[in-house]
């Protein structure tokens, strides 16, 4: 069986990335999971052309991606984690914030990962050991900021968060008052790959789904940060998912302020 290379992720999320660029604007069907859990027709295509390579490529590993869940193929030592369309909203408001993410798992471990922004023609890519970089060519780093007043975070709000008691307001609020600010961008991929490239300082998000963080877990942490969930394990991609990455030294404030409530 042959392994994958980071060249094959790179390869998969750019010409998926095309797939969404080429249909940006123009017009695409959306249907509703849930109240503010949209799907556009963009989604299922970028999808089908992911599953398609993979399953030509990759026969026998497993997949889990968005839109059709997980397929089995008899491969669990080989898992792939895949988001189609990372930021539906945003697309289909015609805001150009997006992103495809491609993560492959060996034995329950990320190890390779590749995001792609079709809209700035970014790609962060990461191989575990190995350092994470922007095109190929920059090396990602994530900030020095050790002062949590000091920061500039981002986060992001569950898709439940009409009906939830956990919607993330009450972080937002306390640490919008406590940090330069906090953002959200509507792409958990890209606000991780924004936390390796020293963009922002820190990201936090509380209700996530394993296909969002995969891949930028890894990139994070290829670039030098510290990526748990709420607890403080290390384990982030399984339920009840949470995401908290920021380097070293601002990691442990964001976390403690997060454990307020």
């Amino acid at each position: 069986m042959n392994a994958p290379t980071l060249a094959d992720l790179e390869r998969m999320a750019r010409q998926a990335g095309r797939i969404l660029s080429e249909n940006y604007e123009k017009g695409t069907q959306i249907t509703y999971k849930g109240v503010i859990d949209l799907v556009t027709e963009v989604d299922h295509a970028s999808e089908a052309f992911l599953l398609g390579e993979l399953k030509r490529l990759f026969p026998s590993h497993d997949i889990l991606a968005e839109e059709s869940g997980l397929t089995s193929n008899g491969g669990a030592e080989h898992l792939w984690l895949i988001d189609p369309l990372d930021g539906t909203v945003n697309y289909a408001h015609g805001i150009p914030i997006f992103s495809v993410s491609v993560a492959y798992a060996y034995r329950g471990q990320v190890v390779l990962a590749a995001i792609y922004d079709p809209m700035r023609d970014e790609l962060f890519t990461a191989e575990r050991g190995r350092g994470a970089y922007l095109n190929g060519v920059r090396r990602l780093q994530v900030s020095s900021q050790a002062e949590l007043a000091k920061s500039l975070l981002v986060t992001g709000f569950p898709y439940d968060a009409w009906n939830s008691e956990r919607d993330n307001f009450d972080n937002f609020v306390r640490l919008s008052k406590r940090t330069q600010g906090v953002r959200r961008l509507g792409s958990a991929a890209i606000d991780l790959c924004y936390v390796a490239a020293g963009r922002f300082d820190g990201f936090w998000e509380i209700a996530l789904k394993p296909w969002d963080v995969a891949a930028g877990g890894l990139i994070a942490e290829e670039a030098g940060a510290l990526v748990t969930n709420l607890r403080g394990g290390g384990d982030y991609l399984n339920p009840p998912q949470s995401v908290v990455t920021a380097n070293p030294l601002l990691h442990p404030q964001l976390l403690a302020a997060l454990q307020e409530n």
